[in-house]
Formats: structure tokens, sequence, C-alpha cells
């Protein structure tokens, strides 16, 4: 299946295939030069499957994990692409989860002030969510993104097949992002999770959350509006993220706990289900005052505001513009 992401100039397919992955010599442009980014994380032939597909490969691997998006790990591979000599007619593949697609993506926006840059997400967070869109970027002074861009992406291979390597936890971590877009956009998505079906429907799963975050996108790419709502769970979720305390939650563990103080008791009853039957955490233990701090740094907030999004009924949205004061005031209601 091929859906296609429409921004005039930036249009792009995204090809979600079982099987896709060995098909990238026909679905991408690989006769030329090609940085292939990978992390340990990632089983090896994965991007060795890319490099068979392209005329002149080059695979980097950086190390797994978060701290892998930052300036010393950016300036690396912009000297790789400086060592072998890649001008603007080559390009950059990612193959791997979110950390790889943004940092790689990144790479790409920069380098000659922009090269080609390829997706082939290998997470379910990935595959559902960071994978579109356009964002890119890296992680600075303790927080999530805050050095990027919009850069979107000439085309999106999707294989669901390439998750079968992955543990339970990290299925589960990807999982988060098509519980927020549902209980944003989709009642029906909600449904299949709340029937303990998204395992057995995962490729429906992946199908329903890309077509949201589709629409969205194409309505708002650069996040003036209703891009927002994709930030769903993520003002808490990055804060809880951002406190070293919680170093060992993954970033879709981290936004599941950033929805429950976001939505009505009785929705938030549902989701503690839903989380807990999905084997995401439902409880958050930390400091109030530390998790405040880090929101007063998130780039959504501007002066003493901030846009937040709450959900009163599955399947709509509130967007709402308040005093951080108030902010803070609901996460102590709930956290105590």
């Amino acid at each position: 299946m091929i859906l296609n992401m429409n921004l005039g100039a930036d249009s792009y397919d995204i090809v979600l295939e079982r099987g896709a992955l060995g098909s990238v010599g026909s679905l991408l442009r690989l006769d030329r030069k090609a940085l292939i980014v990978t992390d340990s994380g990632v089983p090896a032939e994965y991007a060795q499957t890319v490099a068979a597909a392209c005329r002149t490969p080059f695979i980097c691997t950086i190390p797994e994990g978060e701290a892998s998006k930052c300036f010393s790990i950016y300036e690396e591979l912009l000297s790789k692409l400086v060592e072998y000599g890649f001008t603007r007619t080559d390009c950059v593949v990612a193959v791997g989860g979110g950390v790889v697609g943004d940092l790689a993506g990144f790479v790409a926006s920069t380098f000659m002030r922009g090269i080609d840059f390829y997706n082939i997400p290998t997470t379910v967070l990935s595959q559902i969510d960071s994978s579109i869109g356009g964002k890119v970027a890296i992680d600075f002074g303790g927080y999530k993104n805050l050095v990027g861009a919009f850069y979107q992406p000439k085309k999106v291979v999707i294989d669901p097949e390439v998750l079968n390597t992955l543990p339970e936890r990290h299925i589960a971590n990807g999982l988060a992002e098509a519980i927020k877009m549902s209980l944003t956009s989709d009642p029906a998505l909600f449904a299949i999770f709340e029937a303990g079906e998204h395992m057995e429907r995962l490729d429906e799963v992946i199908e329903r959350s890309l077509r949201i975050k589709k629409y969205v996108v194409e309505q708002d790419e650069k996040e003036a509006g209703l891009r927002k709502i994709l930030n769903f769970g993520h003002t808490v979720g990055h804060a809880i993220e951002s406190n070293g305390q919680f170093a060992e939650l993954y970033h879709g563990e981290c936004v599941a706990l950033g929805m429950l103080p976001m939505v009505t008791p009785d929705i938030r009853q549902r989701l503690l289900t839903v989380l807990k039957d999905v084997g995401l955490p439902t409880e958050h233990k930390g400091d109030t005052e530390a998790l405040f701090t880090a929101i007063e740094h998130d780039k959504k907030a501007a002066a003493k505001n901030i846009t937040v999004i709450y959900v009163n009924t599955v399947g709509t949205f509130d967007m709402q513009t308040i005093p951080l004061t108030e902010l803070k005031a609901r996460l102590s209601d709930y956290l105590n």
C-alpha cells in the first residue's frame, strides 16, 4: 500500500508493505553515494540489505539510545559525508528507530543546505509516528529536540516484518503513540486496543495511525495549529523523559504517563486498562517541581502560558492555552 503525503513540492510516498525492505532497490533512488545511518541495536542485516541495493554505500553505525542525538555524533556524521566526498546529488538513508531518523534527517537537512533523505523505520514507534512529518532534530542542554528543523524525506519505506525482532517492551513503547492518536482522532482505533486486538491487527494499527498523522501534517506542516494535537501526552511526557530520575523509561512509556493527566477521569480509567494490557507504565511518583522546571523549558511554552491537548471524549480533543501555574496545579492534583 502507498500513502502520499501531499505537501506540494515536498510531497512524498509512504510505502507500507510486508517485505518492502528487500525491495528498496526499486523503491528508492540509490544509484549514487548513500550514507546509511543505523545504530547498534538494529540487526546489522537491515542496513546491509539497503547497502546491497546502493551503487556506493557507506554504513555508519552509531551507539543505540537517545544519547546519540547529540552534537558530537551529528558532527561525526557530517565529517563522514565530507570524508567520502558527498555532494548535493547524494543521499542519506536512516535505517532504525526514532533516534536514527531524527539524527540522520537533521544531518541531511543541514549538509550543503540539504540533500535527499530516505527513512526506513525499524521500530513500532518510528513506523507509526516519527518517520513521517518532517521533524528532524538533536537534543541539547538536557532537553529533547531543542535543535532541529522541518525537513521532509523523499520517501519512507515501512516493512512491518522487521518488527518481528523487537522485544515486547519496544513494541509497547511504540504502541503508545498509536494510543495517543486514537484518543484524539480515531475511536475505532481505540476500540482495537480496548478489545485487546492490537497485535493481531498490527498492520491496521500502523496504517490507521499513519493516516491520522498524514492528514494532520498535510493541514499544518509547521505546527502552527492543528499539528499540535500530535503533542498530546508529550508536554508532561517530555518533562519526565528529561528528568534524570527516569532515564530507564523509553519515550513511549513517558508519553503514556503524560496522557493520564490530560484526560477526563472516566477516560483515564479506560486508558489505564489499555496501558496495562499493552504493557505500558501507569504510575509516576516523581518530583513535581522537577517536572515543572522541565516543562518551563518546553518548546511549546511561551512566556507564562503553555498550549496543551486535553481529551474529553475519545476521538476528539480540546486545545487549551493555559497558565503554567494551572498546569502545575493539574499535575499536582493528579500525582497526589
